[in-house]
Parts: structure tokens; C-alpha cells; sequence
């Protein structure tokens, strides 16, 4: 049967989705399915393993179904998950040993404080790219292995895995048969070396984290093994797999060192490829594997927001002044400007280039003329001055300036917010008629090892300019709005860090 789609499975932290790819890069078909966030305490975030499992399984059925393709017709599947989200599962059973921790999760804060104190900091920076941070997967795993002894000492045995999230499903798709996951997901375990593109051993001591219980790491673009027949009706082959942020910067043709796209999702996340080599960041950022395809690694310069598009979920969930996500532009639009308001969604702490899990959500500036709308307007903004505190760490680390910026996820169809992002970075803002890239991003790396796709420069031609915002705010006021926003987030740092 002749091979017509890829099927991009887009693992998320509020939820999964899967998109059915044509050979022209169309979205055929996709499918959506919400799970629960579970929320022990502040700062904490956990998700259920087999939440995850089964919506995944689920939206990928249904998009098969709406296609009304079968899996024969399929090239392969490709794999982007939530990345940092940790989980540990009985390799004999397959049974989640406990909710999963989500990237978002404060919960190893005082473990990353003892690793400082010890003058590791400076190790874990050199080997890994990364800073000490909860965000990260290795200080979550052993939080879990220091809370259970036993389970250290069967992880020592091999009898406890540990995977992020690519690797769970991964090992699911293929009934056990594959534990790995790729460079990109690796990168980002305070585990991995991203000189020498393995685990490293002074890594695994520092946490005490058993080799044994970790998967294989492969390129992003090779075949791994085959979902088996049972989920989709025959074998598919699985030949991609790319932490979500990595698989957006290869479906937005990020390609060519410098080029940079910023994803609005739960979190933002802005990458800029820096070429085959990683550069050490002096402002606070991160440099990561970017992916490795057809032989090559290419690295990338990552600035982490942690709230961006979740704080339009808490206007829903938790303060109820919309009943959807997508109302908030409306409601922004009702005012002109913030009204001096000033939203700091530091819900679960601060990512770059702050780096502070204690920093706690702030909205600052109300008076008895705030409205709705103005805190609405106020948090939308929140996402586009994050984002410009990105940019402007990561200019000074690139040593040039950002021409334009790519931009992709949920929240970027919100116009209102794409012209204040370009308004506050002085810079266009440029959004592809395809924006689903994170999943597109999967669908190509499958579509490489499988031969769907020919290279990169097959798949550079198929993006497309949908719309792009001019900035229009004069410097003065631009800078202005900015250093505003720097003394409203001062103000945030450091609020749930226990008193001594």
C-alpha cells in the first residue's frame, strides 16, 4: 500500500494531540484530548502516566479514523513530547510507579539548593548546558528514588525505568520492546553530556541515579522499532523523536545558525539554532541539543518561560472571568492598554534567565479602576515581556541582534499579543500559515529516516508566511513599558523561599 501520511504524535503538558501529515506537509486530521492536571500543593504538578498513555492512544485513533486512513498508508510515527516531565515505571509489569512529575514542578527545589551549596553548579553547567533548576528531569528522579529506598535499589537491578515522556510512550507503542529516547530529550535530564552525547557517570554519582534504570539515547531522526499491531491495526514504524520545543524549531525551518522561533504554549520557549557546536551562555540561558539528523548535531541557545499561555487557563479555571481560553482576546481588546497594571505569572517560579523557584505570581499596579479586562490585557502582555527579557539574554550571548522571530503555538493566534510582542521587541514578528510545528516537527524527523521526505531543504520549502506584525511603539516607550515590567518581576523574586 502506497505510503500517504506521517502521523505526528504531540504529547502536551495539559494535553495530546495527533495530527495526520500529507506528503506536502498539510495537516490531514487531527485529534485533541484534555487530561488532568493534579496539584498536590503549590508549586507541585503531577500528571497520571496512563492519562497520558490513553488520550494519546485515543486522538491518535481518532485521527486515523477522520482521515479514514489505515496504518498501512502510514510512512511512520513521530514522537514530541512535554519535556523535563519525569516518570518511573516497573519494567517487568509496565506499572507507573507514581504520577508523573511535570516540568513544571517546584518539588526538588531544596535538592537543587544542596547541589549548589556543594559547588556543583559549575559541573553540572559545563557537561550539561543547563543550570541547577527543578525544571530539570535528573534532581525529580531522585527525589522519587530518595523517597522510596527500595526503588533505588531495584533501579540498580534494572527493574524500575526511567524515561521522559517520549520513552513512555515509546516503550507503550512498542508493547516493551524499545526503552530509549534521543539527543534532544536527554539534553534536558542534567544527566546527559552534550559533548559526548552520553550519560555521564560524575552526573549519575552527584544524584545518585542508577545507570541501569535509564533508556538508550539515538538521534532524533532514525526508526526505533514498530508501534505494534494492536494500536493501529498492523505495524507502523516509529523513526522520530524531539522534546516538543526542538520539534517546533525543526518544523519552523529553523535551520541555519541565528534563526530563532518562540513557541506560546503552556510555557514559552524561545530557540536559536547556534550551529554544530553548543555556546556556553553567559546570561543565564540554556544551551541544549537542538536534534541530530542524517549523522550531524545541531545545537541551540534556549530561554524557558514556565507560565505563558497557562495563565489564560488560571483567568478561566481560577479567577472565572472567561468561560473559554479563547475569549481573553476579546476581553483584553475592551481597554486600550494594561491601565499601569502589571501581571507577574510566576505560579510555579521563574525560569531564565531568573531561575528562581521561589518567585510566586504578583499583579501589581491595581487601583479601584482596574477591571477585568485590564488584568486580562495585563497577563496577555505578561507573555510578550517574558519573552523580550528572553531576547535580550539571548542577543548578548549570540553577540548579534534578532532580525525577526518566528513564532508558533496556542496563544499565537492571538493577534493582540503577536502586535504587542512586536511592538516590545522592535522587531517583526513573523507566523507560519502552518502552526501546528511542533507536531510538523515530529512528522518531519519520521519522514526523514523513513525516506517520506527527502532533506532539510525539501522541507524549508514548504513553510509559509501567514501574517507578520511590524512593531509600531516608539523606542522611548517601548523601553519604558520594559523596565517597568523588570521592576514588577524584582518584586516577585524570592516571595515563597522559607524564612530562616
Amino acid at each position: 500500500m502506497a505510503k500517504q501520511y506521517v502521523l505526528a504524535l504531540d504529547q502536551g503538558t495539559t494535553s495530546s494531540r495527533a495530527i495526520l501529515f500529507s506528503r506536502d506537509a498539510t495537516p490531514v486530521a487531527w485529534a485533541q484530548q484534555e487530561f488532568d492536571q493534579i496539584l498536590p500543593g503549590p508549586g507541585l504538578v503531577e500528571h497520571d502516566p496512563e492519562a497520558i498513555w490513553g488520550s494519546q492512544l485515543e486522538v491518535a485513533r481518532q485521527a486515523l479514523q477522520k482521515a479514514s486512513a489505515t496504518a498501512g498508508q502510514l510512512a511512520a510515527i513521530g514522537v514530541t513530547n512535554q519535556r523535563e516531565t519525569t516518570i518511573l515505571w516497573e519494567r517487568e509489569s509496565g506499572r507507573p510507579m507514581a504520577n508523573a512529575i511535570v516540568w513544571q514542578s517546584r518539588v526538588s527545589a531544596g535538592i537543587c539548593d544542596q547541589l549548589r551549596a556543594a559547588g556543583l553548579e559549575d559541573v553540572f553547567r559545563s557537561k550539561t548546558g543547563l543550570l541547577l533548576d527543578p525544571y530539570f528531569s535528573g534532581t525529580k528522579i531522585k527525589y522519587l528514588l530518595d523517597s522510596h529506598p527500595d526503588w533505588r535499589r531495584r533501579a540498580e537491578r534494572g527493574e524500575i525505568l526511567f524515561g521522559t515522556v517520549d520513552s513512555w510512550l515509546i516503550w507503550r507503542l512498542t508493547d516493551g520492546a524499545r526503552h530509549v529516547t534521543d539527543y534532544s530529550n536527554a539534553s534536558r535530564t542534567l544527566l546527559f553530556n552534550i559533548h559526548s552525547l552520553d550519560w555521564d557517570d560524575e552526573l549519575l554519582q552527584a544524584l545518585d541515579v542508577p545507570r541501569a534504570m535509564l533508556p538508550e539515547v539515538r538521534p532524533s531522526s532514525q526508526v526505533y522499532g514498530e508501534a505494534v499491531g494492536r494500536w493501529f491495526g498492523s505495524p507502523v514504524p516509529i523513526a522520530g523523536d524531539a522534546g516538543d520545543q526542538q520539534a517546533a524549531a525543526f518544523g519552523q525551518a529553523c535551520f541555519q545558525p541565528g534563526s530563532a522561533k518562540n513557541t506560546y504554549g503552556t510555557g514559552c520557549f524561545l530557540l536559536m539554532n547556534t550551529g554544530s557546536r553548543p555556546v556556553e551562555s553567559r546570561n543565564r540561558l540554556l544551551s541544549t541539543v537542538g536534534w541530530g539528523v542524517a549523522g550531524e548535531v545541531t545545537y541551540c541557545l534556549e530561554g524557558s518561560v514556565f507560565i505563558a499561555g497557562a495563565v489564560v487557563q488560571w483567568l478561566r479555571d481560577g479567577l472565572g472571568i472567561i468561560r473559554r481560553s479563547e475569549e481573553v482576546e476579546q476581553l483584553a481588546a475592551q481597554v486600550d492598554d494594561a491601565g499601569g497594571v502589571c501581571f507577574v505569572p510566576a505560579f510555579v517560579g521563574l525560569g531564565a534567565p531568573h531561575w528562581d523557584p521561589y518567585a510566586r505570581g504578583a499583579i501589581l499596579g491595581i487601583s479601584r479602576s482596574t477591571t477585568a479586562a485590564h488584568i486580562a490585557r495585563a497577563a496577555v502582555e505578561s507573555m510578550a515581556y517574558q519573552t523580550a527579557d528572553l531576547v535580550e539574554a539571548m542577543q548578548r550571548d549570540a553577540g548579534m541582534p534578532l532580525e525577526s522571530l518566528k513564532v508558533d503555538g496556542g496563544a499565537s493566534v492571538n493577534d493582540q499579543l503577536m502586535q504587542f510582542q512586536a511592538d516590545i521587541l522592535g522587531v517583526p514578528v513573523r507566523r507560519p500559515a502552518i502552526r501546528e510545528t511542533t507536531a510538523l516537527g515530529a512528522a518531519y524527523l519520521a519522514g526523514l529516516a523513513t525516506g517520506f521526505w527527502r532533506d532539510t531543504a525539501e522541507l524549508a520549502e514548504h513553510w509559509k508566511l501567514e501574517r507578520e506584525f511590524l512593531p509600531g511603539l516608539p523606542s522611548a516607550e517601548r523601553q519604558s513599558r520594559h523596565r517597568r515590567w523588570q521592576e514588577a518581576v524584582r518584586r516577585a523574586l524570592g516571595w515563597d523561599k522559607p524564612l530562616v
